[in-house]
């Protein structure tokens, strides 16, 4: 117990001297996935404590860089849980087709997967050209091999497949164009989004949204930081617009329940109701 409160306190440091110096509050992060990563840095590092990191943290911006690149979630794909795309093809594709122009958020893009097939989805639906995607993440690593949209063509098998199955109209391969053993966007798709460095932690609204795509990042953090990032998309979405969460993620006893509806439950899909 006594070490385990050592570990606790230590860590707590650690986080108050990351905020201090560069404004990242890591301390509403859930905090088993918290310690988990730091204790694989200092591993990584050579390091005996988690406090031998602190001077390296606040003295060495590019050991910060590593230690973001631990907390960022990259898990992702083109097309992910190709059920929840063929939803968007039907029912929200059908409601933004109503709007001269639309606002698309996908907060915590990684590395731009699920981006890049939003914006062959809404070309193949016609509405693509009136739309502007914003897509952002805290993590400039991740943010800058998103805006280069190169992916090793080893993923192509999967990413097709996922394409085929999320109603794709065409041949996924006209998407990109492949060299050597990287497959690389088509640069038409880069006209319609905007990559931008924000922190949910700390960051506020930045545009009126008809779409928000946050799929698979709140389970990453506590109660209390879900609920301010979920009152912060709930300002940014217009009504009767949509907000897309991951498929452990819920808007049950949350702050916001009251002023959404769900749409789709298996996909997560809820929508922002009317102002009485």
């Amino acid at each position: 117990m006594i070490q385990q409160d050592t570990l606790k306190f230590e860590i707590e440091q650690l986080l108050e001297a990351i905020d201090f110096r560069y404004g990242y509050d890591f301390r509403h992060y859930a905090r088993a996935s918290l310690e988990r990563r730091i204790k694989h840095r200092v591993g990584l590092s050579g390091l005996k404590h988690v406090t031998e990191m602190i001077p390296k943290i606040l003295h060495d911006p590019n050991y910060f860089d590593l230690f973001l690149k631990d907390m960022s979630i990259t898990v992702t794909e083109m097309f992910r849980d190709p059920y929840v795309f063929k939803k968007i093809r039907g029912d929200v594709c059908t409601h933004l087709s109503t709007y001269p122009r639309i606002n698309i958020w996908h907060a915590g893009c990684a590395t731009g997967e699920e981006v890049y097939s939003m914006a062959i989805l809404l070309k193949e639906e016609g509405l693509l050209e009136k739309t502007r995607i914003y897509a952002t993440d805290y993590n400039d690593y991740s943010l800058a091999i998103a805006k280069k949209g190169i992916y090793g063509a080893e993923h192509m098998k999967l990413f097709t497949k996922n394409y085929i199955a999320s109603g794709g109209k065409t041949s996924f391969s006209d998407y990109y164009v492949s060299k050597y053993n990287s497959a690389k966007i088509d640069e038409s798709l880069k006209q319609h989004i905007t990559f931008a460095n924000h922190n949910l932690m700390k960051d506020q609204v930045f545009a009126e949204m008809h779409l928000i795509v946050c799929r698979n990042v709140l389970i990453y953090f506590d109660k209390e930081l879900q609920n301010r990032v979920l009152d912060l998309f709930k300002q940014s979405l217009i009504h009767r617009c949509y907000l897309i969460l991951g498929d452990k993620e819920t808007l049950d006893f949350s702050c916001v329940n009251d002023e959404f509806e769900l749409s789709s439950k298996k996909e997560r899909i809820y929508r922002k109701k009317n102002v009485l």
